[in-house]
């Protein structure tokens, strides 16, 4: 069963035991997938399916934040809700220990001591990790490591 097709599925089920967050959720998922497809014009790789989840639950992140100052503690619980369900899709992400080993490997395999190489660091980071590291954490690690 293709990834899009277990979304589908997953939806129709939360239709069925009237879930309406999930299933909201869901087709917004969905949807997101299939512009990214036709941007394209071709069907997506799993990494690109990741990246279009991430994309979401930043922006998920990002809205329950803004409401959290706003004192919508509701929309808070819903934006958190909506969260939840799409951290699903999405591969399990590097522990904090797994993270630090990681850094410090990438750190030693680039032979960098300042800061200046940030970019380059965080960049390896990235792509050894397939993007199952929190950037936020990393970006930190790497700041403390080089200085």
């Amino acid at each position: 069963m293709s990834f899009t097709e277990q979304i589908k599925q997953d939806m129709y089920t939360a239709m069925k035991s009237g879930d309406k967050i999930r299933t909201n959720i869901l087709r917004i998922l969905l949807s997101s997938l299939k512009e990214k497809e036709i941007e394209k014009k071709d069907s997506l790789n799993e990494d690109e399916y990741f990246n279009v989840i991430r994309r979401l639950v930043k922006q998920h992140k990002e809205s329950a934040d803004a409401y959290q100052k706003a004192g919508r503690s509701e929309l808070v619980e819903k934006e958190i809700l909506e969260l939840n369900v799409l951290t699903e899709y999405l591969p399990e992400m590097l522990s904090e220990e797994q993270t630090i080993n990681l850094v410090k490997k990438v750190i030693n395999q680039l032979s960098v001591n300042n800061l200046s190489d940030m970019g380059k660091v965080m960049s390896a980071i990235m792509q050894q990790s397939n993007g199952n590291v929190d950037g936020t954490l990393a970006n930190r690690l790497v700041k403390e490591l080089l200085q």
